[in-house]
């Protein structure tokens, strides 16, 4: 049901990215009136910068439409993708909070829609919503352990367990309940999310095509068997009694 809108575009169209979002969308009316008197929505084409490390931590992100990828450089030009937040997440929370710089840059994965919220109107406004500061405890404790497991998967886990689990990661929070599951990513993105080069993950996803574990599609991955792949997470290794070869 939509709140009240003003009667203007520009007002209509924030309230309905906030009433739409699952992170706002539990507010009542007066809150997500309030909420959107303070909040402006942007387009970003694919590649633009958002925000680069080191940038004041002013504001807060949510994402209406598309992905964004938060990711680092060292100094030699190796990146690293740190994570890729889509439609319903929210990002630039941890610098808003804390008031410290940018830790990461963050770049339109896709054309991108994001709702942006300025830090000295957010954080007066979550001081008079207990609901919605918990909720932002329970994302910072799952962005908590989402850091530990990855650590432990690049401490623990072969190359192929951390592709497999990145994979899975990123199909389960954008289609928890598919059977298949589509992932629009590059495969020079998958090996700077995993730490392995793009000719290491070509060769290991047309292995696992062979075992009709995922399908390769332009601009993306399919995942078929998501239990063969999630063994592969889980040991490290594949179990030939996954694989099931035509004509053998």
């Amino acid at each position: 049901m939509f709140r009240r809108t003003g009667g203007h575009p520009e007002v209509a169209t924030r309230l309905t990215v906030l009433c739409e979002h699952p992170f706002f969308r539990e507010l009542d009316g007066a809150a997500l009136d309030q909420l959107c008197r303070y909040a402006t929505t942007r387009k970003f084409k694919r590649g633009t910068t958002i925000f680069a490390k080191g940038d004041p931590g002013d504001r807060l992100f949510a994402v209406a439409s598309g992905s964004v990828k938060m990711s680092t450089s060292s100094f030699e030009g190796r990146n690293a993708i740190l994570n890729i937040i889509g439609k319903g997440e929210i990002f630039g929370e941890i610098a808003l909070l804390d008031g410290r710089p940018r830790t990461t840059d963050a770049i339109a994965h896709t054309n991108c829609e994001l709702a942006i919220l300025e830090r000295r109107d957010f954080l007066p406004f979550i001081r008079s919503q207990p609901l919605l500061a918990m909720k932002f405890v329970e994302l910072l404790c799952m962005r908590l352990r989402r850091t530990s497991e990855q650590i432990e998967h690049i401490i623990l886990q072969d190359l192929s367990g951390r592709l497999a689990g990145a994979l899975l990661g990123l199909a389960d929070r954008r289609q928890p309940d598919a059977v298949s599951r589509s992932i629009a990513i590059t495969q020079q993105e998958l090996g700077e999310m995993v730490g392995m080069t793009r000719e290491s993950i070509n060769k290991q996803l047309r292995e696992w095509a062979e075992r009709k574990w995922v399908r390769l599609e332009h601009g993306g991955i399919l995942l078929l068997d998501a239990k063969a792949l999630a063994n592969v997470a889980e040991t490290g290794r594949a179990d030939d009694s996954w694989n099931v070869h035509p004509n053998t």
